[in-house]
């Protein structure tokens, strides 16, 4: 499924996984914590080669969180407090300390007040932000999200990505996985193209969704906002491609007045 796959995601930084549907994201994702054991090759969480033992399991779970994208596959318990309080429970902490850390984490994710509700009759994005809050929990330092937004409407997914960008604020790395170039140009730092199992890139979010031939021999859509301006660009006009539509418009409006 994946292959020759190398890549280093340093502390604190927001990296997206991208590629069209089959091209190894959520295979990749699921080596991260443990989930998947390769065949060849390595994966290293702060220089130590990761085992697959019971003990060493348990020990990268604690560092290494994982998000589904489907949050029922996730969300077990009969209610949301049951199921936020399983993972510290699981580590054996007091009675105090795990009531402490789903207080926490329900505030982190703006779910106070849903603690005694079946996680089941929640909408999508709710489910979601339960889920994270079930990893927060865990105090891991490093995050995995498969596709989180997706079926989400545009609230949901502004929630999601709030909530995201003030955990990697708070100093945890976050790493998800998307088709939704217009999202990931938002929320990304870096971004690694899949295609076939294989990496076609790894760079900024500027330097990879500047390359429109990369981005459809990936089956990719490049950002709008960096479509209208290429194509300005051929039509002459003096301006620097940019990925989200507010800069532009800015420098649409600079080329213009420069061009008068």
């Amino acid at each position: 499924a994946i292959e020759n796959i190398n890549l280093k995601i340093n502390r604190g930084e927001k990296v997206a996984i991208i590629g069209s549907n089959g091209a190894g994201k959520s295979t990749l994702l699921s080596h991260f914590n443990g989930l998947k054991e390769p065949s060849e090759g390595d994966i290293l969480i702060e220089g130590d080669i990761m085992a697959y033992d019971r003990q060493s399991l348990r020990n990268v779970r604690q560092k290494v969180g994982v998000v589904f994208q489907n949050s029922t596959n996730q969300l077990f318990a009969p209610t949301v407090i049951e199921d936020v309080a399983f993972g510290p429970m699981n580590l054996g902490l007091s009675r105090d300390e795990v009531d402490r850390r789903v207080q926490e984490s329900l505030e982190a994710v703006d779910m106070i007040g849903f603690e005694d509700v079946t996680p089941h009759h929640l909408s999508g994005g709710q489910q979601k932000r339960i889920a994270i809050a079930g990893i927060i929990a865990m105090r891991p330092e490093i995050i995995i999200l498969d596709e989180p937004t997706a079926s989400l409407d545009p609230q949901g997914v502004d929630q999601v990505l709030g909530i995201l960008n003030e955990l990697n604020r708070e100093g945890i790395t976050i790493v998800i996985s998307s088709h939704d170039v217009e999202m990931i140009t938002e929320f990304a730092d870096k971004v690694l193209v899949l295609h076939h199992g294989h990496v076609e890139a790894f760079g900024t979010t500027e330097e990879v969704f500047a390359n429109h031939q990369l981005l459809k021999k990936a089956h990719l859509k490049p950002p709008k906002a960096s479509v209208l301006l290429h194509m300005l660009k051929k039509r002459g006009l003096d301006v620097d491609v940019k990925l989200n539509l507010e800069e532009a418009c800015d420098e649409i409006i600079d080329a213009k007045m420069i061009r008068k």
